[in-house]
C-alpha cells in the first residue's frame, strides 16, 4: 500500500488510502489528543479565548524544563488518558511546590503527546512505503506538532503537508466539501434513506470520489 498518510483529529487516527477505502493503521484507544489538550487546558486554568490549543502552544514557547509524563504507546495504538489522569492528581502539586512552572508543563505535554504521534505515523510509514504524510485537524494546526513532524520526514526522505486554521477548525465545512465530492462522484442518498451516526468510523466509508 502506498499513497499519504493522514492524521485526523477528532478520532486521532493514521491512516492511508487502499482500494476506495481510508485504512486504520493506528488511533487512540481512548481519548482524542484534541480532547487530551483541551482537558489539560481546564485542570490549569488556561483561556479558552482564543482556544485551549492555541495558548497551550503559546505558553509551552516559553517551557524550559521538560518533565516527564507517562508515554503510552501500544503497537501502532495510543492513550492519552494517562497523561490526563497524571496531571489531573499532580500538576497542581508540582506548581505550588515550585518543580515546574504553568508554561513546563505546557511544553512537556506537547512533546510527549506529539512525539507519540510522530513513532506511530513513522511506523505506519514504513509498513506501507509512504513518502507523504499530511496532518489535518485542529491540532494539525500546532506548529510544534509540524516541526516534529517534519523533522521525521526528512529523515525518511519524505514530504510533510500541513493545513492551518482555515481548513481545520470548521468541522461543518469539511464535512460540506465531504458530501460535495459525493455528490459530484454521484453518491446521492435520498432524504428518507439518510440517517445520522455520531460514531462512523473512517474505514466505514467506501471512498467512491478517488481513483
Amino acid at each position: 500500500m502506498r499513497g499519504r498518510l493522514l492524521h485526523v483529529k477528532r478520532r486521532t487516527s493514521v491512516i492511508a488510502y487502499l482500494e476506495r477505502r481510508y485504512r486504520i493503521f493506528g488511533e487512540t484507544i481512548d481519548i482524542a489528543v484534541g480532547n487530551c489538550l483541551d482537558r489539560f487546558a481546564r485542570v490549569i486554568k488556561i483561556s479558552n479565548d482564543p482556544s485551549p490549543g492555541y495558548n497551550i502552544e503559546q505558553m509551552a514557547k516559553k517551557g524550559t524544563r521538560y518533565v516527564e509524563l507517562p508515554y503510552t504507546v501500544k503497537g501502532m495504538d495510543v492513550s492519552f488518558s494517562g497523561i490526563l489522569s497524571f496531571i489531573e492528581e499532580a500538576a497542581n502539586k508540582m506548581l505550588r511546590s515550585g518543580q515546574c512552572t504553568t508554561e513546563d508543563l505546557c511544553f512537556s505535554l506537547q512533546e510527549t503527546v506529539f512525539a507519540m504521534l510522530v513513532e506511530i505515523t513513522e511506523r505506519a510509514m514504513a509498513h506501507c512505503g509512504s513518502q507523504e504524510v499530511l496532518i489535518v485537524g485542529g491540532v494539525g494546526c500546532n506548529l510544534r506538532l509540524q516541526e516534529m513532524m517534519g523533522v521525521m520526514c526528512k529523515e525518511r526522505g519524505a514530504k510533510l503537508y500541513a493545513t492551518d486554521e482555515r481548513f481545520c477548525i470548521d468541522n461543518g465545512a469539511m464535512i460540506a466539501q465531504a458530501g460535495w465530492e459525493m455528490f459530484r462522484a454521484n453518491q446521492v442518498t435520498e432524504l428518507e434513506d439518510s440517517w445520522i451516526t455520531q460514531r462512523y468510523r473512517t474505514d466505514e466509508v467506501e471512498v467512491t470520489w478517488r481513483d
